[in-house]
């Protein structure tokens, strides 16, 4: 992803409201499935960790993006924002 659409990306991730929350379940196979849909139905999902969650941000942005087939746009504080591959390109 090149730095105008990242910056693009975010930009219209700044917009969104959380979407998905991870508590102390941390990443269930229903999460990683409501995160699925909602990349494939909005193209851009922000989702929020929150502080009594298991792992940090950075690590559960990555494993719900392999999980999800997703690409981590921007990880700030204790929220990810993730988009499909389409929209990464």
């Amino acid at each position: 992803m090149n730095k105008a659409k990242k910056k693009e990306l975010i930009g219209k991730g700044s917009e969104l409201e959380p979407t998905v929350h991870i508590g102390k379940e941390g990443l269930t196979d229903g999460v990683v499935e409501e995160v699925r849909a909602q990349v494939k139905r909005a193209r851009l999902v922000k989702v929020r960790v929150l502080p009594n969650a298991a792992l940090p941000a950075d690590e559960v942005a990555a494993e719900l993006a392999e999980r999800s087939g997703s690409v981590v746009v921007d990880v700030r504080g204790f929220t990810v924002l993730l988009c499909d591959t389409r929209s990464a390109r």
